[in-house]
C-alpha cells in the first residue's frame, strides 16, 4: 500500500481489502486510478462474461460498484476519506459484458462533511452510465 495519495489507495484509508480497488484482496478488481490536473480521477476496466446480468450485459450491480468506486478514489485523492450515503445512477444503454470500460469522477462540490461528486462509465467513447453520490466524512468507530 502506498502511502503517495496521487500513486492509488491511500495508507490507513481501510481500503486494501476492497473488491474494487484493493490491493490485499485475491478477488479484487484492483481498480486503479490516475488523477489529473483538474482532480478528475480515471481507471479502465476489462469485465468478462461472469459479470453478467441479463445474457452478454454487464450486471447493473457491478456498474454501480465501478461508479461507487470511482467516486469513494477521487475523495481518496482529494484526501477525503468518506462513506457513500445516497448513491443515484442513470443507466444509459446496456454495457456488453466483455467490455472494456473508462471509468472517470470528480469532486462536484463540498460543505464539509458533505461531499457530492459525480462519475461516469465510458465504452467505445459513449456514455453507459452516470451516478452522483452525497459521501459523508467517515470516522472509524
Amino acid at each position: 500500500m502506498t502511502t503517495d495519495l496521487l500513486d492509488g489507495v491511500p495508507e490507513g484509508t481501510g481500503h486494501d481489502r476492497c473488491l474494487m480497488c484493493g490491493s490485499n484482496n485475491p478477488l479484487s478488481f484492483k481498480l486503479d486510478f490516475d488523477c489529473d490536473e483538474n482532480n478528475r480521477v480515471s481507471a479502465t476496466f476489462q469485465s468478462h462474461v461472469w459479470l453478467q446480468g441479463y445474457s452478454n450485459i454487464l450486471h447493473g450491480g457491478i456498474t454501480s460498484a465501478l461508479l461507487d468506486a470511482a467516486m469513494t478514489n477521487c475523495l481518496f485523492k482529494h484526501k477525503i476519506k468518506a462513506v457513500t450515503g445516497d448513491l443515484r445512477i442513470r443507466f444509459l444503454a446496456p454495457i456488453p459484458c466483455d467490455a472494456r470500460v473508462e471509468l472517470t469522477a470528480f469532486l462536484d462540490s463540498q460543505t464539509p462533511p458533505l461531499y457530492v461528486v459525480r462519475s461516469e462509465l465510458c465504452y467505445n467513447g459513449q456514455v453507459m452510465a452516470r451516478a452522483k453520490a452525497k459521501f459523508m466524512k467517515f470516522s472509524p468507530l
